[in-house]
């Protein structure tokens, strides 16, 4: 007889697609840092589908590799470029309408919630200054060493929370948040606010998937989430 799951008593989101929208274009990002890689590597590189923030340290490897001592002074300018890009994209952004609605209801159920992000904590500040009154956890991606899919971010998270993996959920709008937590030993839920449809979440190995972050709460926790 399979064993039963455990109540969930923390839910872990994810920030921008599911809580929010921050309007970034990704492919400018990455546009930016290939600009800024180029003065050090006398050729414009190709991101060979990385994501940025971890092409950014492929390339900080490749500079320092070809001249000593400069990596780092690459990988800070690529980061001052990003930062930049996600300040400005803050201010065309904002919460989705149901997102303090659904953190408040959660806390009301005695459900512990927090936010680990990609993002700069700059960019979440701007759009949710008043995150930590609906949180007990924010955590931007300066706040740890690796950043998820590192299961390193939620555990991080979780630990704040005082809530084991196997009683938090994990929630996000991209398959590097389900991935985040499997990795971690959390369930996991895919929300199609953000870029990626509810079938690609689902066949990334989401246990749930539902619309949004609204519809979820909904589903797994009744009607007032």
């Amino acid at each position: 007889m399979p064993q039963k799951q455990r109540k969930i008593n923390a839910v872990v989101f994810d920030f921008d697609g599911t809580l929010a929208r921050l309007v970034i274009d990704f492919t400018e990002m990455k546009r930016q840092v290939a600009g800024i890689a180029g003065e050090w590597l006398g050729r414009r590189p190709q991101p060979d589908g990385l994501p940025a923030l971890e092409w950014v340290e492929v390339l900080a490897r490749d500079i320092e590799a070809a001249r000593p001592g400069q990596g780092r002074t690459f990988f800070d300018a690529a980061h001052a470029a990003i930062r930049d890009m996600e300040r400005e994209a803050a201010t065309r952004g904002g919460l989705f309408p149901f997102a303090r609605k659904v953190l408040r209801d959660l806390g009301g159920r005695g459900v512990a919630t927090a936010i680990i992000t990609r993002n700069c904590g700059q960019a979440v500040e701007a759009v949710f200054p008043d995150a930590a009154g609906y949180c007990r956890a924010v955590l931007p991606r300066e706040a740890v060493s690796r950043v998820k899919p590192d299961p390193g971010h939620l555990l991080a998270a979780l630990e704040i929370l005082g809530v084991p993996p196997e009683e938090a959920l994990m929630v996000g709008d991209h398959p590097l948040d389900i991935e985040t937590g499997q990795r971690a030993g959390t369930r996991t839920a895919g929300v199609a606010s953000g870029r990626v449809s509810r079938e690609a979440l689902g066949a990334a190995g989401a246990d749930y998937t539902a619309s949004d972050a609204r519809e979820l709460c909904e589903t797994l926790f009744g009607g007032g989430a």
